[in-house]
């Protein structure tokens, strides 16, 4: 969306006939959209703004639930925004602390700042961009005074008019539609001015979950998180806000649940052991925290082979940090073998994953010919040079 767009849209009668078109779910939809109301007249700009905004509000959906029927967004906001439920998390922090006033420095559309303004706290919320400004303006209009939005940059707030920061500095090319990496110069604040400012000021900072572990402080609490499976970000908490003693923290969402588990450091791997009865898979959250060797120890687990996120035990004990599956056997690695294996046992569906092995499980899917009622789990991994397939369960 650009400016001239923005300006078609923030009128009643852009506001009306956006709440009027309704959910926009496929580019046929789009396409009579578009083809309606320009019959009806509508200019260009604003048919452009109303139709892209209903199609964003459907995709907005799985992180903004039934809010996202009453906010604004760019493509670039939405997909680095924050989910609602994971930014009440992050707000909770800062209200426990016992912080009342909170700047947050990126706001992007306002998703975190929502988060925060819905906990009773006030808020300085501060986006460079001036179109992703305004809809960050209309995105919290309901909360009035306790939400102030500026245009600006982050390096020019006055930190010290607030108790504590959140930050996300950008990590992608500005606009607003697709978004690209940048190298690790790029960021925008700078790294150095955000962890500077978080020495001084309590704060969380919001990064990606690949960034470079030997990049974080030494004296911040590092959480990572993953909602339904997926590793969506890192947090670095600092001050009043980090918890005493932890230093990696894990925590892992599944519809409506949280389990977190911390440590005071990276815990070491377990030993490698045999092959046991059950093979259990670390949550991306629990990877990137390098909590497996914690997760194995209360799983009576071991690794599968040095340097493969994969554990294996004899316990029949599972828990939210790992997916578990049974173990029904080994089969044939090579393809021909494996293909064979699997029809015999009359397998049509099957759940490929794999860790250590150079293998796409769409390309291996289409070349093992299944036919069959029967389903199961393939797992692909290597012991030393080794390729391994095994035939397993998961365990519910």
């Amino acid at each position: 969306m650009d400016l001239s767009e923005l300006t078609a849209l923030l009128t009643p009668e852009g506001l009306r006939l956006l709440d009027a078109t309704g959910p926009i779910r496929s580019t046929a939809d789009a396409a009579a959209a578009v083809s309606r109301l320009r019959a009806a007249g509508h200019s260009p700009d604003l048919v452009s703004a109303v139709v892209g905004q209903a199609r964003l509000r459907v995709k907005a959906e799985a992180k903004f639930g039934e809010f996202a029927d009453r906010m604004l967004f760019t493509r670039a906001g939405l997909e680095q925004s924050t989910r609602l439920a994971v930014a009440a998390r992050h707000a909770g922090r800062f209200r426990d602390a016992g912080f009342s006033r909170v700047a947050d420095l990126g706001c992007g559309i306002g998703g975190d700042a929502l988060g925060l303004a819905a906990l009773g706290l006030e808020v300085e919320a501060v986006e460079a961009d001036e179109v992703t400004a305004a809809i960050a303006a209309y995105n919290l209009a309901p909360f009035g005074q306790q939400v102030r939005v500026h245009h600006g940059r982050a390096e020019s707030f006055d930190v010290p008019s607030v108790d504590a920061v959140w930050l996300d500095p950008a990590r992608r090319t500005a606009g607003h539609t697709e978004t690209t990496r940048l190298g690790p110069d790029a960021w925008s604040p700078s790294l150095e001015w955000v962890f500077s400012l978080a020495e001084q000021t309590p704060a969380g900072i919001k990064l990606g979950p690949a960034f470079d572990r030997t990049a974080l402080p030494a004296d911040v609490e590092a959480q990572w998180i993953s909602v339904d499976g997926s590793t969506i970000e890192l947090v670095v908490w600092t001050g009043r806000l980090a918890r005493p003693g932890i230093r990696r923290a894990a925590l892992v969402l599944r519809g409506d649940t949280a389990h977190e588990i911390t440590a005071a450091a990276d815990a070491p791997d377990a030993p490698v052991r045999e092959l046991g009865a059950f093979v259990h898979e670390p949550d991306g959250a629990v990877i990137r925290a390098r909590l497996i060797g914690e997760v194995a120890r209360r799983l009576d687990a071991g690794m599968l082979a040095p340097g493969i996120a994969y554990l294996t035990g004899e316990a029949a004990m599972t828990s939210p940090f790992v997916s578990s599956f049974r173990v029904r056997e080994r089969l044939p690695a090579d393809v021909k073998n494996l293909s064979k294996a699997l029809r015999e046992r009359g397998i049509g569906t099957l759940e490929i994953k794999k860790r250590g092995v150079d293998v796409d499980p769409a390309t291996l899917r289409t070349k093992l010919k299944l036919s069959g009622t029967a389903s199961a789990t393939l797992l692909l991994t290597r012991v030393g040079s080794k390729r391994l397939a095994l035939l397993a369960d998961r365990v519910v």
